[in-house]
């Protein structure tokens, strides 16, 4: 009985001992993250498509910060986010997606065709800002006020129902 209380105690001692390590570790070699990076981050909507020419949206924001990347790229922010942008760096506002003054791309939105829907939720894990509802073995549909039309849900789907359409403008967009 003796010995597993010693065992016991010596691996204690040994969480303790290597807790503490970690501890002063993650302390000393902390790497600070910038905060303008982090700033421009918050600004950008997060639906890590890919429209901007890279992989989500930190790494734009890095890019933006740290290399003075265009800040007109991102297609789901729009204009709104490029300006907002333009003032937390304090440099002139681009005009949207290119080097010239080109109009403003039509603002897409995926559309299902729910007649070829089986259901199989593909589309739903794609979406990264959850604009597709619905259920396994059930029609599914997209709230298009909440779509990026960032086209991620498109290739998963086995059977090609999903397409990306242009919005009809209204008075509110």
């Amino acid at each position: 009985m003796n010995a597993i209380w010693i065992a016991v105690a010596a691996v204690s001692l040994l969480g303790l001992a290597f807790g503490a390590i970690l501890g002063y570790a993650s302390r000393r070699f902390a790497v600070e993250d910038d905060p303008v990076v982090e700033k421009i981050d918050e600004i950008l909507p997060q639906s890590q498509c890919g429209q901007c020419g890279y992989p989500g949206c930190r790494p734009y924001a890095e890019a933006i910060s740290c290399n003075g990347e265009k800040i007109n790229r991102c297609a789901p922010g729009g204009e709104a986010v490029m300006l907002k942008i333009a003032e937390l760096l304090n440099v002139e506002p681009q005009p949207l997606d290119g080097e010239a003054q080109e109009l403003t791309p039509a603002r897409m939105v995926a559309v299902i065709d729910e007649n070829n829907c089986i259901g199989c939720t593909k589309c739903i894990q794609a979406c990264p800002v959850d604009a597709i509802v619905g259920a396994t073995r059930a029609m599914h549909t997209v709230m298009s006020d909440l779509c990026t039309g960032c086209n991620l849900c498109v290739d998963p789907c086995p059977t090609h129902c999903i397409s990306l359409q242009p919005v009809a403008e209204t008075p509110d967009s």
